[in-house]
């Protein structure tokens, strides 16, 4: 019996996901348990394994290519079988998807589902006890649940609700657009967020374009096509700038205690036998220490449906999510209970996380759940810049390169000291701005006097 390999969902706001490597070809014995495939999300790479035990056949999508989560990608059938009717062996695009007769009833219901059609109905939001099964004995297959998807069906989609991810429906909502009016790509026609983009980029009126001077074209070194992990950043981080009021306060800190006490941190390490204290690590314990007295900086703006039933969510610990540049783009490993933890222990668990996220190593849990993020780009002698919040917290802090300047000592006398510029984007509709500036002069006493934190 025929068995799907589907695209996974190893994230509470994903989406779609990119085939990454094919580690099994077409025609290839596998067994279950077994890695075929690697895949790429907006946050992390990882590995697929083999549902059943079987010969991999029906391959539907191609590396590069991104799909839905719950999309079926490829079939694993038992010697001598044959593919679904209507799905041709080899890669292949919109190819149609039918189900195998498995029966798994719903944990609490007497309802008889497939695996697939329960991910499909749960993506979607759909309640399975009102669909009607057509498989054997009156199961219900994936053709049922979109079916019941339709806008025309007989099912929940014909009772006029639109059915959208979260991401969606907020973006439409700040658009002001209607979801009815959006054809979607996902499971059962359910609209994602790069639909509603896609829909206000080809509603915007376009501007005149000024013809090229003859003689001034510029020849193309390269075309990268926008796929994969770099297509799904472009789209968070568009999402992200259009829907979330950013508000940004910089603040110069004099860093001449900072870099004292990490020396002497560093000493002590050194005499036990213990790794080096990065600047990150020192920076992490003291955001995240600040952060414990600042709780709206540690929050999250949750939306039920557009902007009815919207949540501000204030966390009791701070997981610190530190971002860290790839080749390709980039990702934010996080600290869990950084607040609690030693400076060591943050400085070993930093250490760890950017080699294994350049090596595209990370699992899903350690991407998840962070409540505020710190970008660093002062290694690259970077002196200032803005940062867009990574949703859906509330605040990122970018942090420059510390460089000496020329500043007036409390006497009034001219000294050189080591500047760091640090600046934080906070979401307006959380954050007032003297919450936030409450917030950065609270860090600026703490990183120019680390002995602080005692008290």
């Amino acid at each position: 019996m025929a068995t799907d390999v589907i695209m996974p969902k190893v994230d509470m706001d994903q989406e779609t996901g990119t085939v990454a490597r094919w580690l099994k070809n077409e025609g290839d014995a596998v067994k279950q348990g077994e890695t075929i495939l690697e895949i790429e999300t907006d946050k992390v790479a990882i590995e697929v394994e083999a549902p059943a035990s079987g010969i991999l056949r029906g391959i539907l999508v191609e590396v590069g290519q991104t799909v839905p989560i719950a999309t079926t990608i490829a079939y694993i059938l038992e010697q001598g079988e044959a593919l679904p009717e209507g799905v041709g062996a080899g890669p292949a695009q919109g190819a149609p998807v039918q189900r195998t007769d498995w029966e798994v009833p719903d944990a609490g219901k007497s309802v008889a589902i497939t695996p697939v059609a329960r991910k499909v109905a749960r993506a979607s939001e759909l309640d399975i006890a009102t669909i009607s099964g057509t498989g054997p004995r009156g199961k219900v297959t994936r053709r049922d649940v979109e079916a019941a998807l339709e806008p025309n069906g007989k099912g929940q989609g014909g009772l006029g609700k639109v059915y959208a991810t979260p991401a969606a429906r907020r973006l439409a909502a700040e658009k002001q657009i209607r979801l009815g009016e959006i054809a979607g790509s996902g499971p059962g026609s359910r609209v994602q967020a790069a639909d509603v983009l896609a829909y206000a980029e080809a509603a915007a009126p376009v501007a005149p374009v000024a013809p090229v001077a003859q003689g001034m074209e510029q020849p193309v070194r390269e075309i990268v096509p926008l796929q994969g992990k770099r297509r799904t950043i472009a789209e968070r981080l568009t999402a992200s700038y259009q829907a979330i009021p950013h508000i940004n306060f910089t603040a110069s800190i004099d860093m001449t205690r900072f870099e004292e006490a990490r020396a002497k941190l560093n000493a002590r390490s050194e005499q036990a036998g213990g790794e080096r204290i990065s600047a990150t690590a020192l920076l992490a314990k003291i955001v995240a220490q600040t952060l414990l007295r600042h709780p709206w900086l540690n929050s999250s703006f949750q939306e039920a449906d557009g902007a009815q039933g919207a949540e501000i969510h204030l966390f009791r610990d701070v997981n610190m999510g530190i971002a860290v540049a790839l080749d390709d783009g980039l990702i934010v490993p996080v600290i869990r209970n950084a607040a609690q933890k030693g400076v060591a222990e943050i400085a070993a668990e930093v250490k760890d996380l950017a080699t294994r996220a350049r090596s595209g190593g990370l699992a899903p849990a350690e991407v998840r759940e962070g409540t505020f993020t710190i970008s660093n780009l002062g290694p690259y002698g970077v002196e200032q810049f803005t940062a867009i919040i990574n949703p859906p917290q509330a605040a990122i802090l970018a942090v420059g390169a510390t460089q000496p300047e020329v500043v007036p000592d409390a006497d009034g006398h001219v000294v050189v000291r080591p500047i760091m510029r640090v600046t934080l984007a906070a979401d307006h509709r959380v954050v007032d701005g003297a919450v936030a500036a409450h917030f950065i002069a609270d860090l600026k006493a703490a990183l120019e006097e680390p002995v602080l934190l005692l008290l």
